[in-house]
């Protein structure tokens, strides 16, 4: 099933200027760039986002994470997406992430993971609305 979903390179991932390096990983993976910008998160933005964390112990180190930074949010498409994505992705915890995932090869840590990626069909229709409007979506 083709299918839409939404991946961050969080502000770890642009500062350390691997976005280059994980756009040609997902490309070469099968996946269309549908939509893509460069933005920095405010404090009531990323709490937003992140409100499905909110009783998480967390969610405070996450939202002054996803603040500290300019993020690239991007619209991924290709037939199932959203598995995919994750399989390029590798585990939250880059201890437990497969060889040749994003998070292997440069996260520091499970707080600092490098991307983010949707984990379901409505977590991608969500989140996807969340950056982009239907005009910015190729």
């Amino acid at each position: 099933m083709f299918e839409q979903t939404l991946s961050i390179i969080k502000p770890d991932g642009v500062a350390k200027n691997l976005t280059g390096n994980i756009i040609q990983l997902f490309e070469n993976n099968g996946f269309e760039i549908k939509a893509i910008k460069k933005l920095i998160l405010t404090k009531k933005n990323a709490e937003s986002f992140y409100y499905v964390h909110k009783e998480r112990p967390f969610f405070k180190s996450l939202v002054d994470f996803m603040t500290e930074g300019a993020i690239i949010p991007m619209v991924l498409s290709r037939e199932n997406a959203i598995l995919k994505n994750r399989e390029i992705m590798g585990a939250t915890n880059p201890k437990d992430a497969a060889e040749g995932t994003i998070r292997k090869m440069y996260a520091e840590s499970i707080e600092r993971n490098i991307v983010h990626g949707s984990d379901s069909p409505e977590s991608a229709k969500f989140e996807i609305s969340f950056f982009f409007n239907y005009f910015e979506i190729i």
